[in-house]
């Protein structure tokens, strides 16, 4: 069903019809009234570019995405699941566009052209120039992750400080005195990433804390690197048996170090981070973890990106999660001394 068919059936013509559903031009509310009645019979949607033209929106959202030459984890890819998904209830494109390396002239037409409503920022570093962009551009945004500065901004986070610190104290409740955190990578702590940094501080204290021996160890996000990384923790600190971890990209490779060096978890070591809940289920022994709510945050920032469309003098909002920590398998007392 198009126009020309409910003006032929509302016996009007096709640019009444057009003007009834723009509101661009009075018509009279007899046939109005007339154009409704046929409309209702039949079923008729006006299609997204109408509805866009006569709003003023073009009615798709922008998803800022790390550049594809760079393998995405579990958690960015359920993060642009959970935001394509949130858009489609709400009637909504969503429209990608890589930022990073050669990428960002992929960003800057982005925000320039204004192809967008709003733009949905992720991976986000201390100190963030795309932010900085987007506030000049005066388009509405929202950020998964903070810079080091949020006032002002809406973001949806999630609190790795407060989840590391939880992971260490869980395990020097359980007499664990020798803990390494396994974190993100050397490179992406350099440009600023913020949950690395979060993370090395919140640990640092946390052992401080406990009177606890503490090792940050960076680690590329792939299984190879996870696997290397336990095998330079073996032989340079074999006194650790407990460790903590943001990354789950390496998550399979930790548990093929561990396996090849033939280590007991839980008995001889202790192993507790933040991941994705399948990926926690995963491991084996299954992870103690704070499992990541990636699907409900893309969620929350599709909603408040809504709102900060709908009404951008509403007060700055955001949302800080802090999932408790599932006690699983991977964690246990530490182990006795050697005698």
């Amino acid at each position: 069903m198009n126009i020309g068919e409910i003006a032929r059936r509302a016996g009007v013509s096709r640019s009444t019809v057009s003007y009834a559903l723009s509101g661009r031009r009075s018509v009279s509310a007899a046939t109005k009234q007339r154009i409704q009645a046929v409309i209702d019979e039949v079923g008729y949607r006006p299609n997204a570019a109408a509805r866009a033209l006569k709003e003023g929106r073009t009615r798709t959202l922008g998803l800022v995405v790390p550049p594809a030459s760079l393998r995405l984890t579990d958690t960015q890819l359920e993060f642009v699941a959970s935001v394509v998904e949130a858009a489609a209830r709400a009637d909504l494109d969503v429209l990608l566009s890589p930022s990073g390396g050669d990428h960002d002239r992929s960003f800057e037409r982005l925000i320039s052209g204004r192809r967008v409503d709003g733009v949905i920022l992720m991976e986000i570093r201390l100190e963030d120039e795309r932010v900085t962009l987007l506030q000049q551009a005066g388009l509405p945004f929202v950020t998964i992750g903070r810079t080091a500065h949020p006032e002002g901004t809406f973001w949806v986070d999630v609190d790795y400080a407060a989840l590391v610190a939880r992971c260490v104290h869980h395990l020097a409740d359980l007499g664990h005195r020798e803990i390494a955190l396994i974190n993100r990578s050397a490179e992406l702590a350099a440009t600023g990433y913020g949950p690395a940094h979060r993370a090395q501080t919140a640990f640092t204290e946390a052992v401080r804390q406990r009177g606890a021996t503490g090792i940050d160890l960076p680690c590329a996000d792939d299984p190879a690197a996870g696997e290397e990384c336990f095998a330079q923790l073996r032989e340079r600190h074999p006194e650790i048996t407990g460790i903590v971890t943001i990354n789950e990209a390496a998550l399979p490779g930790l548990q093929r170090g561990i396996e090849r060096a033939g280590v007991a978890v839980p008995r001889e070591l202790s192993v507790a981070g933040v991941a994705a809940a399948h990926l926690a289920e995963r491991f084996r022994p299954r992870l103690t973890a704070a499992d990541v709510p990636a699907l409900t945050m893309g969620a929350h920032a599709v909603e408040l990106l809504q709102e900060r469309i709908a009404a951008p003098e509403n007060p700055v909002r955001h949302l800080l999660l802090a999932p408790p920590i599932s006690l699983r398998d991977s964690t246990a007392p530490a182990p006795l001394p050697r005698t």
